[in-house]
Protein backbone atom coordinates (compact mmCIF):
# COMPACT_ATOMS: atom_id res chain seq x y z
CA UNK A 1 0.00 0.00 0.00
CA UNK A 2 2.80 2.38 0.96
CA UNK A 3 4.64 1.66 -2.27
CA UNK A 4 1.50 2.33 -4.26
CA UNK A 5 0.97 5.70 -2.55
CA UNK A 6 4.64 6.54 -3.05
CA UNK A 7 4.50 5.90 -6.78
CA UNK A 8 1.22 7.82 -7.05
CA UNK A 9 2.82 10.84 -5.42
CA UNK A 10 5.87 10.58 -7.69
CA UNK A 11 3.61 10.30 -10.74
CA UNK A 12 1.60 13.35 -9.71
CA UNK A 13 4.78 15.35 -9.14
CA UNK A 14 6.07 14.28 -12.55
CA UNK A 15 2.83 15.33 -14.22
CA UNK A 16 2.97 18.66 -12.41
CA UNK A 17 6.52 19.24 -13.62
CA UNK A 18 5.50 18.35 -17.16
CA UNK A 19 2.59 20.77 -16.95
CA UNK A 20 4.77 23.73 -16.01
CA UNK A 21 7.28 24.44 -18.79
CA UNK A 22 9.89 27.06 -17.99
CA UNK A 23 11.21 30.04 -19.93
CA UNK A 24 14.59 31.34 -18.74
CA UNK A 25 15.66 34.90 -19.50
CA UNK A 26 19.46 35.05 -19.64
CA UNK A 27 20.38 38.69 -19.95
CA UNK A 28 22.06 41.75 -18.48
CA UNK A 29 20.75 44.93 -16.85
CA UNK A 30 18.26 45.52 -19.69
CA UNK A 31 16.45 42.36 -18.59
CA UNK A 32 17.25 42.68 -14.88
CA UNK A 33 15.09 45.83 -14.58
CA UNK A 34 18.03 48.01 -13.68
CA UNK A 35 17.00 51.24 -11.96
CA UNK A 36 13.30 50.34 -11.67
CA UNK A 37 11.20 47.97 -9.53
CA UNK A 38 11.51 44.39 -10.78
CA UNK A 39 7.75 44.03 -11.13
CA UNK A 40 7.77 46.91 -13.64
CA UNK A 41 10.46 45.32 -15.82
CA UNK A 42 9.69 43.84 -19.22
CA UNK A 43 10.23 40.27 -18.00
CA UNK A 44 7.47 40.62 -15.40
CA UNK A 45 5.20 42.30 -17.94
CA UNK A 46 5.89 39.57 -20.48
CA UNK A 47 5.03 36.93 -17.87
CA UNK A 48 1.58 38.47 -17.54
CA UNK A 49 1.15 38.53 -21.30
CA UNK A 50 2.12 34.87 -21.59
CA UNK A 51 -0.27 33.86 -18.83
CA UNK A 52 -3.14 35.28 -20.87
CA UNK A 53 -2.27 32.89 -23.72
CA UNK A 54 -0.46 29.97 -22.10
CA UNK A 55 -1.11 29.75 -18.38
CA UNK A 56 1.27 26.79 -17.93
CA UNK A 57 4.46 28.71 -18.64
CA UNK A 58 6.68 30.22 -15.94
CA UNK A 59 9.38 32.82 -16.56
CA UNK A 60 12.59 32.59 -14.56
CA UNK A 61 14.72 35.72 -14.81
CA UNK A 62 18.40 34.80 -14.59
CA UNK A 63 19.58 38.23 -15.76
CA UNK A 64 22.40 40.05 -13.95
CA UNK A 65 23.41 43.67 -14.36
CA UNK A 66 26.82 43.93 -16.00
CA UNK A 67 26.66 40.40 -17.41
CA UNK A 68 28.71 39.59 -20.50
CA UNK A 69 28.39 36.75 -22.98
CA UNK A 70 31.30 35.01 -21.22
CA UNK A 71 29.47 35.31 -17.91
CA UNK A 72 26.35 33.85 -19.46
CA UNK A 73 28.35 30.96 -20.86
CA UNK A 74 29.86 30.31 -17.43
CA UNK A 75 26.36 30.06 -15.91
CA UNK A 76 24.43 28.25 -18.63
CA UNK A 77 25.11 24.67 -17.49
CA UNK A 78 23.82 25.36 -13.98
CA UNK A 79 20.71 27.04 -15.36
CA UNK A 80 20.04 24.16 -17.73
CA UNK A 81 20.42 21.63 -14.93
CA UNK A 82 18.41 23.47 -12.27
CA UNK A 83 15.68 25.21 -14.25
CA UNK A 84 15.40 22.71 -17.12
CA UNK A 85 14.07 25.40 -19.46
CA UNK A 86 12.01 24.71 -22.55
CA UNK A 87 12.90 28.13 -23.97
CA UNK A 88 15.77 30.54 -23.34
CA UNK A 89 15.52 34.24 -24.12
CA UNK A 90 19.16 35.11 -24.76
CA UNK A 91 19.79 38.83 -24.26
CA UNK A 92 23.53 39.32 -23.92
CA UNK A 93 26.24 41.28 -25.67
CA UNK A 94 25.70 44.92 -24.76
CA UNK A 95 28.37 44.82 -22.03
CA UNK A 96 30.77 43.03 -24.38
CA UNK A 97 30.37 45.94 -26.77
CA UNK A 98 30.66 48.65 -24.13
CA UNK A 99 33.92 47.08 -22.97
CA UNK A 100 35.23 46.85 -26.52
CA UNK A 101 35.48 43.06 -26.41
CA UNK A 102 35.94 41.05 -29.58
CA UNK A 103 32.82 40.44 -31.72
CA UNK A 104 34.41 37.08 -32.60
CA UNK A 105 34.38 36.12 -28.91
CA UNK A 106 30.82 37.41 -28.56
CA UNK A 107 29.68 35.20 -31.41
CA UNK A 108 31.56 32.20 -30.06
CA UNK A 109 30.06 32.59 -26.58
CA UNK A 110 26.50 33.06 -27.82
CA UNK A 111 26.90 30.12 -30.18
CA UNK A 112 28.13 27.84 -27.40
CA UNK A 113 25.27 28.89 -25.09
CA UNK A 114 22.85 28.06 -27.90
CA UNK A 115 24.47 24.71 -28.64
CA UNK A 116 24.35 23.67 -25.00
CA UNK A 117 20.69 24.68 -24.85
CA UNK A 118 19.94 22.69 -27.98
CA UNK A 119 21.73 19.67 -26.50
CA UNK A 120 19.00 19.49 -23.83
CA UNK A 121 16.26 20.30 -26.37
CA UNK A 122 15.72 23.90 -25.23
CA UNK A 123 14.71 26.48 -27.84
CA UNK A 124 16.68 29.74 -27.99
CA UNK A 125 15.20 33.13 -28.85
CA UNK A 126 18.05 35.56 -29.56
CA UNK A 127 17.55 39.25 -28.71
CA UNK A 128 19.74 41.59 -30.74
CA UNK A 129 21.67 44.43 -29.15
CA UNK A 130 23.56 47.44 -30.51
CA UNK A 131 26.14 49.76 -29.01
CA UNK A 132 26.53 53.56 -29.29
CA UNK A 133 28.06 54.87 -32.56
CA UNK A 134 31.01 56.51 -30.78
CA UNK A 135 32.79 53.15 -30.84
CA UNK A 136 33.32 53.56 -34.57
CA UNK A 137 31.24 52.33 -37.48
CA UNK A 138 33.37 49.26 -38.25
CA UNK A 139 33.22 47.91 -34.70
CA UNK A 140 29.52 48.77 -34.34
CA UNK A 141 28.69 46.95 -37.59
CA UNK A 142 30.82 43.91 -36.70
CA UNK A 143 29.15 43.77 -33.31
CA UNK A 144 25.57 44.00 -34.51
CA UNK A 145 26.09 41.62 -37.43
CA UNK A 146 26.93 38.85 -34.96
CA UNK A 147 23.22 38.40 -34.20
CA UNK A 148 21.75 37.83 -37.67
CA UNK A 149 24.77 35.70 -38.63
CA UNK A 150 24.26 33.50 -35.60
CA UNK A 151 20.52 33.25 -36.17
CA UNK A 152 21.08 32.04 -39.74
CA UNK A 153 23.86 29.61 -38.87
CA UNK A 154 22.08 28.00 -35.93
CA UNK A 155 18.55 28.38 -37.29
CA UNK A 156 17.17 30.26 -34.29
CA UNK A 157 14.58 33.02 -34.08
CA UNK A 158 15.97 36.55 -33.91
CA UNK A 159 14.39 39.61 -32.32
CA UNK A 160 15.71 42.81 -33.99
CA UNK A 161 17.52 45.42 -31.90
CA UNK A 162 15.61 45.43 -28.64
CA UNK A 163 15.92 49.17 -28.02
CA UNK A 164 15.01 50.28 -31.55
CA UNK A 165 12.68 53.31 -31.32
CA UNK A 166 13.53 53.55 -27.61
CA UNK A 167 17.26 54.30 -27.23
CA UNK A 168 17.09 57.68 -28.99
CA UNK A 169 14.03 58.90 -27.09
CA UNK A 170 15.04 60.61 -23.85
CA UNK A 171 11.57 60.22 -22.38
CA UNK A 172 11.96 56.42 -22.61
CA UNK A 173 15.49 56.22 -21.21
CA UNK A 174 16.98 56.65 -17.77
CA UNK A 175 19.36 59.51 -17.04
CA UNK A 176 22.40 57.39 -17.92
CA UNK A 177 21.20 57.12 -21.52
CA UNK A 178 21.85 53.37 -21.52
CA UNK A 179 18.90 51.82 -19.72
CA UNK A 180 15.21 52.05 -20.64
CA UNK A 181 12.98 53.52 -17.95
CA UNK A 182 9.74 52.15 -16.54
CA UNK A 183 7.73 53.79 -19.33
CA UNK A 184 9.65 51.80 -21.96
CA UNK A 185 9.20 48.36 -20.39
CA UNK A 186 5.77 47.66 -21.88
CA UNK A 187 7.18 48.51 -25.32
CA UNK A 188 9.96 45.95 -24.82
CA UNK A 189 7.47 43.28 -23.76
CA UNK A 190 5.27 44.11 -26.77
CA UNK A 191 8.25 43.79 -29.10
CA UNK A 192 9.32 40.38 -27.81
CA UNK A 193 5.86 38.83 -27.47
CA UNK A 194 5.13 38.15 -31.19
CA UNK A 195 8.49 36.38 -31.57
CA UNK A 196 8.00 34.31 -28.44
CA UNK A 197 4.38 33.19 -28.81
CA UNK A 198 4.99 30.95 -31.87
CA UNK A 199 7.62 29.08 -29.84
CA UNK A 200 5.22 28.17 -27.05
CA UNK A 201 3.71 24.73 -27.20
Amino acid sequence: MFKLLFFMVISLLSLKAMAEPVIVVLGDSISAAYGIPVEQGWVSLLQKKILSHHSRYTLYNASISGETSAGGLARIDVLLNTQKPDIILLQLGANDGLRGLSPVDLKSNLAEITRRAHNVHATVLLLSMKIPPNYGKRYVDLFYNVYPQLARQLNITLVPFLLEDIALHKDLMQADGLHPNAKAQALLADKIEPYLLPLLQ
